[in-house]
């Protein structure tokens, strides 16, 4: 009799631990793992968003493996990444060793820092588009860089820099980097307060420089953390698409192109919604490949 009511109040907790993550799993269920079932049940169909469908099983990934657009806009979201995680990363983490000293206004400085990734990308973008505006009104330039230049005396470096394919990519990459560079400063100086200043005294008692102890002592207990941020950069800038939206307001021309912006191409302009969600299973599988091999770093990382 008593391991009957044992059982019974284990299947009743249990049934009320159910009904407690139910609704959670069913709005997982509904919004994330039904939508991914449908993206890849549709990446094997030829359907133009309204009308029949047609199955044409691989036809999709085929055409796919051969679209040198799509290809052109990985290697420029691997551009930007890169960009991001020399510049930007070396930015927030040089700023939150400034901030982790004892120096003046540092609280007000943390607030600063952490205010472009709290700006929406939108407004970010469209501020950044007047700033690099290269048009001319009554003889002056309209955009603040290039006014700017000229009016320093330096005409010779105006230029049109989201209209050239040499400078255009660069410029989009310093943007999303100046703007994503709060994320990697707040979790940089959270890590580095961590670390027992009483080990920087013993160091400095010990003879070491600062850059000794900087790489010696700081960056090696940090690594866990840097390998975070890495993790979060490339999984940020590899889907960067508001912000080139926002900037590149002519267009998406294919100088500035990111796989996300050439999926959502393939929806707007050509309605080839099949094609566009095997884009997105092939960039989907490109981003657990790496957000994979970043998580073997990181857990090497922390056994050594």
């Amino acid at each position: 009799m008593n391991s009957k009511v044992k059982a019974t109040a284990i299947l009743k907790d249990n049934l009320q631990n159910f009904f407690f993550v139910l609704p959670a799993f069913a709005i997982f269920c509904i919004f994330y793992i039904y939508p991914f079932y449908k993206m890849i049940n549709l990446s094997f169909y030829d359907w133009r968003g309204i009308g029949p469908m047609h199955f044409i099983g691989l036809a999709n990934y085929k055409e796919l493996m051969s679209d040198h657009l799509w290809w052109n806009s990985i290697w420029h979201a691997g551009y930007i990444t890169l960009i991001a995680l020399t510049f930007q990363n070396v930015l927030a983490f040089a700023l939150a060793l400034a901030c982790d000293r004892e120096i003046r206004l540092k609280r007000f400085y943390r607030a600063v820092f952490f205010i472009p990734p709290v700006l929406s990308e939108v407004v970010v973008g469209l501020i950044w588009n007047w700033i690099l505006n290269p048009q001319m009104q009554n003889g002056q330039y309209i955009g603040l860089l290039n006014h700017f230049l000229y009016t320093s005396g330096f005409p010779q470096l105006v230029h049109n820099w989201l209209g050239d394919p040499k400078t255009a990519l660069t410029t989009i990459a310093i943007v999303h980097s100046w703007k994503g560079f709060g994320w990697g400063f707040i979790i940089f100086l959270a890590g580095l307060q961590t670390i027992d200043k009483q080990l920087y005294e013993a160091a400095k008692v010990d003879g070491a420089s600062a850059w000794k102890t900087l790489t010696n002592f700081t960056i090696p207990m940090m690594l866990p953390v840097i390998l975070v941020v890495v993790i979060l950069t490339i999984l940020g800038s590899m889907q960067v698409f508001v912000l080139i939206i926002a900037m590149v307001n002519e267009g998406l021309v294919n100088h500035t192109d990111v796989p996300v912006t050439r999926i959502f191409s393939a929806m707007q302009n050509v309605n080839r919604f099949g094609y566009a969600c095997a884009e997105a299973v092939i960039f989907g599988m490109i981003l657990v490949c790496v957000s994979f091999i970043m998580k073997k770093l990181s857990d090497k990382a922390k056994q050594a």
